[in-house]
Order: C-alpha cells, then structure tokens, then sequence
C-alpha cells in the first residue's frame, strides 16, 4: 500500500507554508488590529493544498477563511477545518439546509433567492449571510441602494438568515491607475451607508487593495495571491510595502540521459536538431501535468544552472539539454530556487503570456504536493518525511 506523503514518480512540487505564514505576519503588522484577516482558499488555495494552506493561514492569524463554491467548503470541513468558511460565489437556494448543517456563510445577491431559500430551512435554523455588492466588477452583486435595502428588509424580516457582512470587489486594485478603483470604492461606501445598520464584517480589498489603499481596509480584507507570496500585477511590485515569499516551488528528476550527435531530432514534429554534440535528459512531466506544449524553450534549473527545455512538450515526459552529462536522479527545479538562481512563477506566466495566478493553478493534481516547515518536508500529521 502506498504510505501517506510518499509517491512512485520523479515529479512533485513543494508548497513552504512558512512562506504563507511569513506572508501573513507581513500584513498583520501592516494592518490596524481592528482589521480581520479572510484568507482566500478557493481553488485548492491557488493549487497550492485547501486543508494544508487553511491550517497555515488560521495558526498565522487568519479569522476567516473563503472558497468559491460549496463543495470546496465542505470539503474542508471533511478534513476537520472548523474555522469560519465564506461561500464567495453563487450558491442554489435549495442547498441552504447543507450549508446550515456544515455551519457554512453565503454569499447573497438576490431577494429572490432569499424568499426561495427561506422555504428550506426550519425554525430554529439560522444561515450567515454577506451581500454581494456589484460596484463595477460586472459579476455577481446588488447594483444599487434599492436593490441592498430590499435585501436588509427581507433577512430581518426572517429570523432564519443573520446578516453578518457585505462586501465587494475591486477590478483594477493591481493597476497603477487607480480611476476606476476609485469610482468602485465611493459607489461601496454610498451604497452601504444606506443600510439601517452595519453588518458585524465590512470588506472589499483584495491582495492588491490591501497592500495599496489602506481607506479601503474597513474591518476586514481578503487575501489571496499575495498570501502564497505572488505580486497581484508585475506593475505594482515597486510600490509594495514589504516583500513577498513565494511559496510554491515545482521539482523533477532526470530519469534518462543520452548523447545525441548533431542532427538528431527531439520529440513529436522533430523540431528540435541538434546543433553538434549533446547532451538530453529527460524529465517525468508534462502537459498532463500542466507543464504545457507552450513552455517549450523554458529554462529550468539543473546542477545550479540553467538548461532549456527542447523539443515539444509530451503529455508526460519532457526533454532539456544539459550543460553536460549528469546522472539520472539529478534534481531539476521548473519553479523556485536551486543553488541561488531562481525560476519564478512571474517567470513561467510571463512565458505563457498569461497572470502569474494561473501557474500553480494549472499544475495537475496528480502532481504530488509536499508541505515544508523550517526547511524540511512534513506530512500531514508533521512527520518528518525528508530533509
């Protein structure tokens, strides 16, 4: 039987939680006392591991946690996580009965809902709600005073909803113009100072938001990519008030290594040649496992140097050319930090032309996650599994 924590291929990424940890300490000193911390574990916390990432968030401070939808708040729950869970997206008025049991917090948009979902909760039960308040993202939310005020009215008119926050969200909080951020922010506070009375949470930044424009703290904030140490935007960087950690790192092994003579072809359409005589290894990953086709020309790390990927990406395998020969089983670094030069994750999304949030995202779950603490990779229980 396979043992928890260890795996049978040469492919796995590492997720150093004391980096979220760090990244956390960083905007608990930034931020006033008052303000509570919601940590955004939606999307297997960013690729990074739900329960691992809740754990680490909720030790660092963290009052509450968000996902995006239900089921991944339930299964946290399964995994023993019993911290407060905000539901961000929309969630089916029929469902609010398993919300209840798993002691869950909705977000809330339309009176509708809550005059269909009323109809499946008993007395005696009582769901935490946050309004969504649209102010420009053009998602999910309330638009206007009428639209919040008939939400207010209808959760005190029924004892079986509790009104415990509203918020919103920003669209432009990681640009450098801040117009449009702007707008957003005065429309929130119009739009809320309408209520009879504010509700226990008030929030609305964002990582970006939070690092930025401290009038938009309120009480509490959401933190989601700059908690796993990722600038929200490469042209807000210089402008951030204290450094980030990055905490995921991606890592393989040579499994073969060849000597090819000039002309030789590398993989599928042989559009890789060999120039003279070279040396190719060949890694256990693909794009099954998110490393995918347009990575192709990458450099990874191997023997503290950087090799290029060549040859199209296979859905499990990949080659590089190496700097010389080296031994099957040498280590090779995708993302992260090997013997002092570093393959960041902005890096890789540059590479793709896409946001570095996508990266962690995108790398498979059958890639094996490993969780670092003082250095060393723990299990689950904390056992130590290697140095």
């Amino acid at each position: 039987m396979k043992e928890q924590g260890f795996f049978y291929r040469d492919t796995w990424a590492e997720v150093d939680l004391d980096c979220i940890s760090g990244n956390l300490a960083s905007f608990k000193k930034l931020l006033p006392k008052d303000v509570a911390i919601i940590a955004v574990v939606k999307a297997n916390a960013y690729g990074h591991g739900d329960v691992q990432t809740a754990r680490a968030a909720i030790e660092a401070g963290a009052k509450y946690l968000a996902v995006a939808f239900m089921d991944e708040a339930i299964a946290l729950r399964e995994k023993g996580i019993s911290a407060p869970i905000l539901v961000l997206g929309a969630t089916r008025p029929q469902d609010v009965a398993v919300a209840v049991e798993h002691n869950l917090t909705l977000t809330v948009f339309q009176n509708d809902w809550l005059e269909e979902a009323k109809t499946y909760l008993s007395p005696g039960q009582s769901l935490p709600i946050h309004i969504k308040v649209d102010t420009g993202m053009g998602r999910i939310g309330v638009r206007d005073k009428n639209e919040l005020l008939l939400l207010e009215r209808t959760i005190q008119q029924n004892e079986v909803f509790i009104l415990e926050g509203i918020f919103t969200h920003f669209a432009t909080a990681d640009e450098l113009d801040d117009t449009y951020f702007q707008q957003q922010l005065s429309l929130f506070k119009e739009i809320i100072g309408s209520m009879s009375g504010n509700p226990k949470y008030i929030h609305c930044s964002n990582s970006a938001g939070a690092l930025r424009f401290p009038e938009a703290f309120f009480n509490a904030v959401r933190l989601g990519i700059a908690m796993y140490g990722l600038t929200p935007s490469p042209e807000i960087e210089p402008e951030l008030p204290f450094s980030l950690q990055e905490a995921f790192s991606l890592h393989s092994r040579l499994v073969h290594v060849k000597k090819v003579q000039k002309g030789e072809k590398v993989s599928y359409g042989a559009t890789y040649e060999a120039e003279g005589e070279e040396w190719i290894g060949t890694l256990p990953i693909g794009y099954a496992d998110g490393w995918i086709r347009k990575l192709q020309g990458q450099e990874v790390l191997v023997g503290g140097v950087r090799a290029p990927i060549v040859g199209r990406i296979c859905m499990d395998q990949c080659m590089i050319k190496l700097p010389e020969y080296m031994p099957i089983g040498t280590t090779v670094t995708l993302i992260g930090v090997q013997d002092g030069n570093f393959v960041s994750v902005n890096e890789i999304a540059k590479k793709l032309e896409t946001i570095n949030y996508e990266i962690p995202c995108i790398i498979a779950s059958r890639v094996p996650r490993l969780y670092k603490r003082g250095g060393k990779i723990v299990d689950l229980k904390n056992y130590i599994l290697q140095s």
